[in-house]
């Protein structure tokens, strides 16, 4: 593959990533701050999306697989996508005058709906698109780089406008049009220039067989367990961020700078976990991340109001650890669905890929549905301006910091002796390629 197509297939992460991390990081805080919908609505509304997901995620995995249309069957369903997540952004993130739960529960849908459309065929488009061990580490690294510049963009814009500008459009607006336009651009970009993977397929396994061997497959099943805890400890401080900067640290107007500088060392990371995976191995390159996380991030609820230094520090550290998170993470995917391949027959990329993608939103959801009610339970109020009790704000840094580090060491305990490493992948693909 040449690197012009290897960047064309890239590309579209950055509004893919635009598109996505605000539902979690910035959507909560401007419809509780600016539109003033309670917490617990919130939380519970995209709860709800996220059972949504539950329903379309499989279905549109295994459609995408069984159906094989000219253009192809990952370049196809791609590009249906495009203007469902296009429209979608432009609703959500620009809503009219006295938009409610409902709003946002319905937008919330299409958007998911949309999303999922794009990112299974995304991803195992890009997974069969190499088939060896350490240049799809390489691909998923360039990829999820370019997912960080996205996620920097998808920062910078609301921040810099302001989610509550005074007579004009919000940033979270003005992001919905730079999505709208940028995804439609880069995702025919890719379509054009970028071929159909070649398919392994040697018999079509009927649903109820083919849900039996996915249940079998061992290293599936522990990397998709770790990798739900990994992203369920992730999607904690990803929601309450923006809350523990401006609440327990007392900084409002650093929530846009300290989470730029958080992302802004996740690039930095990437390369960093390309090169240890390439040295200890992918999932032993993870483990030490995770654990490195947990270190950096453990002293953040003992921090003082004001502790701005100290808290970008942390912020430095940790992001540099979300490199290995984002790009050894779906290396490891495309490996295990070899294992699927060789078993069943059939290479079915996206119901593997749809089944991650609902762990990552169902973890996603577990940070809102879960910690906000939590929260609101300590008697914490995220409506802007309000003072919250000590007791409100200590809880809210235990949850932020404390809760994910345990998640994050069991996931550890999952992959420290992942059976799956180059050599037996390797066999895998010969017993794949010579069938």
């Amino acid at each position: 593959m040449t690197p012009g197509t290897r960047l064309a297939y890239a590309l579209p992460a950055a509004p893919l990533a635009a598109l996505g991390l605000p539902l979690y990081a910035v959507v909560p805080t401007y419809y509780t701050e600016t539109l003033g919908l309670p917490l617990a609505a919130v939380g519970l509304t995209l709860l709800l999306v996220r059972i949504f997901d539950a329903v379309c995620d499989p279905a549109i995995g295994v459609i995408a697989d069984r159906y094989r249309p000219k253009m192809g069957r990952r370049r196809f369903f791609f590009a249906l996508a495009l203007p469902v997540a296009a429209i979608s952004a432009l609703a959500l993130y620009a809503p009219p005058d006295g938009a409610g739960a409902l709003w946002l529960g319905l937008w919330g849908c299409v958007l998911s709906l949309g999303f999922t459309l794009a990112t299974v065929p995304y991803s195992a488009w890009g997974a069969e698109l190499v088939s060896d061990y350490a240049g799809r580490t390489s691909l998923a690294a360039l990829r999820e780089g370019t997912t960080l510049v996205g996620t920097l963009i998808a920062i910078v814009v609301p921040f810099a406008i302001g989610l509550d500008p005074p007579g004009g459009l919000s940033g979270l607006a003005v992001l919905g049009i730079v999505v709208a336009i940028a995804l439609p651009l880069t995702g025919a970009l890719a379509v054009v220039k970028v071929p159909e993977p070649a398919e392994h397929t040697a018999a079509i396994v009927g649903l109820r067989k083919g849900l039996g061997y996915l249940a079998a497959n061992r290293p599936f099943v522990r990397l998709l367990a770790a990798y739900f805890l990994n992203g369920f400890a992730n999607g904690i401080p990803a929601t309450l961020f923006l809350y523990f900067v401006s609440d327990r640290l007392g900084m409002p107007e650093a929530r846009g700078p300290l989470l730029f500088l958080y992302f802004l060392s996740g690039i930095a990371g990437v390369p960093l976990a390309a090169l240890t995976a390439k040295r200890l191995g992918k999932h032993r390159a993870w483990c030490i991340a995770m654990i490195a996380a947990c270190a950096f991030f453990v002293a953040a609820p003992l921090l003082q109001p004001g502790a701005i230094y100290a808290f970008a520090s942390i912020c430095v550290l940790t992001g540099l650890m979300l490199g290995f998170d984002l790009s050894l993470p779906p290396a490891m995917q495309a490996d295990v669905i070899d294992e699927d391949t060789a078993n069943s027959g059939e290479q079915r990329s996206g119901l593997y890929f749809a089944a991650w993608g609902l762990a990552t939103k169902a973890s996603l959801a577990a940070g809102v549905g879960l910690v906000f009610p939590a929260l609101a339970g300590f008697g914490f109020d995220a409506s802007k301006g309000m003072a919250n009790a000590p007791d409100a704000l200590t809880a809210l840094a235990v949850i932020y910091a404390w809760l994910p580090i345990a998640l994050k060491l069991t996931a550890v305990a999952l992959m420290w002796n992942f059976p799956l490493d180059e050599a037996k992948h390797r066999e895998l693909r010969q017993r794949i390629e010579n069938r």
